[in-house]
């Protein structure tokens, strides 16, 4: 089970892959964290291996997903690593995987947000997969990062 989102942002490709990755913390919609308006730091290690991690108030950190595929410029795979009850997934095995594609022109990224392996969270995961792809899922969060280039 997956779902698919795709949009166009008015930056080129290696520009919006930096902007997703490097500056997360700058984008990234703070209410959908767990320290919504305290939050300190979002960010994605950008590594095989690199911890998707979030900073809250006194350093409180959570894991929420671990980096599979990074193609500097190109690709961003990691494990989404919260479960349907939006809670902190520690293991990978029960989590879904998140890619994400850059591609496109010199004035124009094409993101391609593939977003699987729902049916590891067993008989929650249709729901689950809904509500991602859902106009308050991966649209917002999208959305969000679409207008954060719009003002680069």
């Amino acid at each position: 089970m997956e779902i698919t989102r795709k949009i166009t942002v008015a930056q080129n490709p290696a520009d919006a892959f930096r902007y997703f990755v490097y500056n997360l913390n700058g984008w990234w919609p703070k209410e959908y964290t767990w320290s919504a308006e305290k939050l300190i730091e979002i960010r994605i290690a950008p590594q095989i291996n690199g911890l998707c991690t979030e900073i809250g108030p006194f350093g409180f950190r959570c894991d929420w997903g671990r980096v599979t595929e990074f193609r500097e410029g190109l690709k961003l795979s990691f494990t989404w690593q919260i479960s349907p009850q939006r809670i902190p997934e520690p293991d990978p095995d029960k989590a879904s995987l998140v890619t994400i594609l850059f591609t496109g022109s010199s004035d124009a990224a094409d993101i391609t947000l593939i977003h699987s392996d729902f049916e590891k969270y067993g008989e929650d995961a249709a729901g689950y997969a809904r509500a991602m792809d859902s106009e308050q899922g991966w649209p917002k969060i999208l959305d969000a990062f679409k207008a954060y280039c719009e003002n680069q």
